[in-house]
């Protein structure tokens, strides 16, 4: 499977933005949320091929909903990579945990970030 469709999820536009850019000159086809309700929403749309969930965000965090994603039969085939700024081990470990396939700490390295992509492409 290769990845074409990626839904981001983060609470802050100008990430949303950098991050849409970023990956938009790379050839992905982006959508976006800004929260786990409308994420929820974007998925029963749209399968995405890979998710980029950011973890401090208002409502549900994104360690909730990607345990919700993960576990959730439509979406377990799913990639979700953490995108955050909480950058202790012990939060890669509790969102590998909760069902992620890779964590990345932000600010992002375009680079870093297109690899881990593609590793599951």
């Amino acid at each position: 499977m290769s990845i074409h469709k990626i839904l981001l999820v983060d609470d802050s536009r100008t990430e949303l933005h950098h991050l849409s850019e970023l990956l938009t000159k790379r050839g992905y086809s982006v959508r976006t949320a800004s929260n786990g309700e409308e994420a929820m929403r974007r998925l029963s749309d749209e399968k995405p091929d890979l998710i980029l969930m950011d973890v401090v965000m208002p409502g549900q965090n994104g360690f909730q909903l990607t345990r919700t994603i993960t576990r959730d039969p439509r979406y377990a085939d799913v990639p979700v990579i953490m995108c955050t700024s909480k950058n202790q081990e012990t939060d890669r470990v509790w969102g590998m945990r909760q069902g992620a396939k890779d964590y990345v700490v932000k600010p992002v390295q375009a680079d870093d970030l297109i690899a881990k992509i593609q590793q599951f492409g």
